[in-house]
């Protein structure tokens, strides 16, 4: 079994026991958060798929810890001006593991 839900402005493929980054979310570490744009659930070969979520189901997430990604660097640059401007950019992020599927 498996769904597809929505979070942070991203799509994601989860399954019961997976572990993934989404964007932050404001939540502690240890405590359960509910998705409920949930987009498509496939169960046992039986699929819905909401307009534009499904009606009644959720998706359980537990919350493992808060961090920042990797960092990027942002370089402005314009020629024969001398206009240089870097900067540095970190993603927060949330780990989360899919506890149970509710479809």
């Amino acid at each position: 079994m498996y769904a597809i839900i929505e979070t942070g402005g991203k799509q994601y493929k989860v399954q019961e026991g997976d572990s993934l980054k989404v964007e932050l979310l404001d939540a502690e570490v240890g405590q359960t958060v509910e998705i409920d744009k949930v987009l498509m659930v496939n169960k046992d070969g039986q699929v819905k798929v909401g307009n534009p979520f499904v009606a009644g189901a959720k998706v359980a997430l537990k919350v493992q810890e808060h961090g920042k990604g990797k960092k990027i660097v942002v370089f402005k640059y314009k020629p024969k001006k001398n206009y240089r401007r870097k900067q540095g950019h970190r993603q927060p992020y949330t780990k989360v593991v899919v506890e149970k599927i509710y479809a």
